[in-house]
């Protein structure tokens, strides 16, 4: 399989299709449709069987799908048979919140390393996890074999920080500044912004009839 002819929409799907598939796990079903998974995810049947069929067959004709067959598969295509280190860059609220968020390590990844630039957190500890200084960032990510880190910090700083993490060997990167930063080709990067998210929501709301909070 030739990951370069996979798009990357399909790659977006797989781990939504992994939480439902977990989902009826748990409520002890064996076999799944791919009409009912469809169901579940929003997308049509057709376009479950197109993205599977990108990995080989995972069903029968008429039979569905074993859904302990086909997690374990798509944990394999996702890389996730094992338990992934993570670093977090930035410790203000939000990289807080992210270390004591327990979801993590259920789903294969462990943060193992945060820091950041503020004295006043340096030496503290969040969830156990002691908060270095970032300027000992280059020693911990190549002492630690770090591939994956998650960005928190702010605009200003974030496409510099992410180009030394970059120099650092990290590969995989989740942006939370509320700004774009672009990478060498060979690592992939996610931006998000819950404010360009909420932006994307309001295009579809009716505000005829709102009023607002100032109007009342």
């Amino acid at each position: 399989m030739n990951k370069q002819n996979i798009p990357d929409i399909v790659i977006q799907r797989l781990p939504i299709y992994l939480q439902a598939l977990n989902q009826l796990l748990r409520e002890g079903r064996g076999v799944v449709s791919s009409a009912e998974l469809g169901h579940l995810v929003m997308v049509t049947a057709a376009q479950i069987r197109k993205d599977l069929s990108y990995f080989g067959g995972f069903g029968k004709q008429g039979s569905g799908y074993n859904v302990i067959y086909l997690i374990e598969s798509i944990r394999a295509i996702l890389n996730l048979n094992q338990i992934w280190p993570v670093v977090i860059v930035g410790v203000g609220n939000l990289g807080q919140a992210l270390l004591r968020y327990q979801g993590f390590s259920r789903k294969g990844f462990e943060i193992v390393l945060a820091c950041d630039i503020n004295p006043s957190l340096i030496g503290t500890r969040i969830n156990g996890l002691e908060i270095s200084d970032i300027n000992n960032l280059e020693e911990n990510l190549r002492r630690l074999k770090l591939q994956i880190a998650v960005l928190t910090v702010p605009a200003a700083c974030a496409q510099n920080v992410a180009d030394k993490l970059v120099s650092y060997g990290i590969r995989a990167i989740l942006n939370y500044a509320p700004v774009v930063v672009k990478a060498p080709e060979q690592v992939h990067i996610i931006n998000i912004d819950p404010v360009v998210k909420l932006q994307n929501l309001t295009y579809y709301l009716d505000t005829k009839d709102y009023q607002g909070l100032d109007n009342k």
